[in-house]
């Protein structure tokens, strides 16, 4: 509000009638003040005189507020004046500086922030006092604007040192404290503005000096608000992964989520519930995810060795990625998970990375279906998939096995709102508890390679485990990471299944007798078998099935 309807309101407030107020003297704006105490309009009106450099006098019936640094009303000579009984007709006092400040400090309210404290300072140098006075003023102001008010009233100070006492005829009756005079005296004319007057015989007069530079100064340097925009928590980037299990501190059967929010929230809660209510927090996490999407299609390739005919072109969100060694590939660095399609996830590591635009990276150097996922190849992923870079940034979820299958109804959001915020992401999954999930058997032998005669068929593969501990070198065999080894055989016919063979060892004998029920004769040369071999789980059922075809 303006300086002068404060002011009037002030005056209003302490019983001043309105046509007894004038303040069209006034300039200036007030962003903000405060009266924290109890304390009498005149005490309110005093620290704004201050601040703002302006004088309330008593003229004609009226209360006048008038800003200073006004132009003098009127030249007065030595002669002008009335010489007192002791025959001086003006005294000048000059102040000592030991009794002035050397600098002054006002500590206000930022307005252009959430009213910070801001602290301006005036100083003089060659001065021969270390005097340092400070102020604390209730308003909120622009701190450039402060310090400009503040180098003004240090200089109010230092040039209203010099004081006048002088008398004036009572033809002078015009005059006005507040008013501004210039004063003739030992040949130079000086501003002297008007303090006080009694009026007798004479007019005792009581000025000071005024020079007017010290109202136009300009203001301070301007301070950047460093007032952070109001923070708005969208929507994150929510995915939960059935993936194998990819390090040893979490259990097999947990599923993954990762999340990403622009900006990141902090944490991340996670809420779940059977029904369309009654979310309960089921745990928090504070890592944003590295994901993206496939920029081009992603096709096909070979396993178990360099796919070095591919690319991977994904868009981060966020986060960087780097090329890494062989040695540091083969430990797990650089894998990604790369949805195919809806909940089918094929886990890829990447030797080189170069980044080709803003958030772009290419990566080669691939190694395909890791971690038992190559039955997840696409063919191709289409562009648009979601990529998960596969790290410590991911979490797992708390569940227990009993959980699995369940389909879950999920909210995740910023842990700081409520779970009905908007800001939660609403999903739908159900975990599978892929982790616990038998790998497809490989090396199935294949019946063109030994030399045999139609009759009773061996069929012989190598198993796989699903362990971590399965990758070392140095075993002779892979661990087994079920209860008790079993294995289904499905003998097909296209799509249908002529018979299911079991087996607790990694063969299986396919009998002539079979042969001939299923074929009519045994299998000889120059024919084929379709088989599906499958590695049994005592809590999960079958595995991931390897699908060959068998030459004879």
């Amino acid at each position: 509000m303006s300086l002068a309807a404060l002011v009037r309101h002030l005056c209003l407030r302490a019983g001043l009638a309105e046509d007894l107020i004038d303040v069209t003297g006034l300039w200036g704006a007030v962003e903000g003040h405060v009266i924290g105490a109890l304390e009498s309009p005149r005490a309110s009106i005093s620290t704004l005189a201050r601040h703002f450099g302006f004088d309330a006098i008593e003229t004609e019936g009226v209360i006048r507020f008038v800003m200073r640094g006004r132009a003098s009303v009127v030249t007065l000579a030595h002669d002008d004046l009335v010489a007192s009984r002791e025959g001086e007709a003006l005294e000048l006092v000059r102040a000592q500086e030991t009794e002035l400040p050397q600098a002054l400090k006002w500590q206000v309210a930022r307005a252009d922030e959430d009213y910070d404290a801001a602290l301006v300072e005036a100083r003089r140098i060659t001065v021969d006092t270390t005097r340092i006075a400070s102020e604390s003023f209730p308003m909120a102001i622009p701190p450039e604007e402060a310090e400009r008010r503040c180098r003004r009233a240090l200089m109010e100070a230092w040039i209203g040192r010099e004081s006048a006492t002088f008398r004036l005829p009572p033809s002078r009756l015009a005059l006005d404290p507040a008013d501004v005079i210039r004063l003739e005296n030992d040949g130079r004319e000086v501003e002297f503005r008007l303090v006080s007057m009694a009026d007798s015989d004479a007019r005792g007069i009581e000025a000071v000096r005024q020079d007017r530079t010290a109202y136009d100064l300009p203001p301070g340097d301007p301070r950047p608000a460093s007032l952070a925009s109001p923070v708005v928590f969208g929507t994150p980037e929510v995915v939960m992964l059935d993936l194998p299990q990819i390090s040893e501190d979490q259990p097999a059967h947990r599923p993954l989520i990762a999340a990403h929010a622009s900006p990141w929230p902090g944490e991340i809660a996670v809420f779940r519930s059977a029904s369309t209510d009654g979310f309960a927090l089921l745990t928090t996490f504070g890592s944003r995810a590295r994901i993206g999407t496939l920029a081009f299609d992603f096709f096909p390739g070979p396993t178990s060795r360099f796919d070095l005919g591919n690319a991977l072109v994904v868009d981060l969100l966020s986060g960087t990625l780097e090329s890494v060694t062989d040695v540091a590939l083969f430990g797990g660095a650089n894998a990604l998970a790369v949805e195919t399609e809806a909940g089918l996830w094929e886990i890829v590591q990447a030797g080189a990375a170069e980044l080709i635009g803003p958030g772009r990276y290419r990566l080669t150097r691939l190694l395909r279906g890791q971690r038992g996922t190559e039955y997840a190849m696409g063919n191709p992923a289409p562009a648009g998939a979601r990529v998960v870079v596969v790290d410590s940034a991911l979490s797992a979820l708390p569940i227990a096995e009993a959980d699995l299958g369940l389909p879950w109804n999920w909210r995740v959001g910023p842990a700081a709102r409520a779970v009905s915020d908007d800001s939660y992401a609403a999903l739908g999954f159900t975990p599978t508890g892929r982790g616990l999930v038998p790998f497809a058997p490989v090396h199935v032998e294949q019946p063109w390679r030994t030399a045999r005669s139609p009759g009773d068929l061996t069929i012989r593969w190598t198993r796989r485990s699903r362990t971590l501990v399965a990758d070392a070198w140095e075993q002779v065999e892979v661990p087994l990471a079920e209860h008790l080894e079993s294995y289904d055989v499905q003998i097909l016919d296209g799509a249908a299944i002529k018979r299911t063979l079991t087996s607790s060892t990694t063969s299986v004998l396919y009998t002539a007798a079979q042969q001939t029920a299923d074929w009519g004769a045994p299998l000889a040369p120059g024919q084929t078998l379709a088989i599906r071999i499958y590695q049994l789980s005592n809590r999960r059922g079958r595995g991931t099935p390897a699908t060959v075809t068998l030459q004879f």
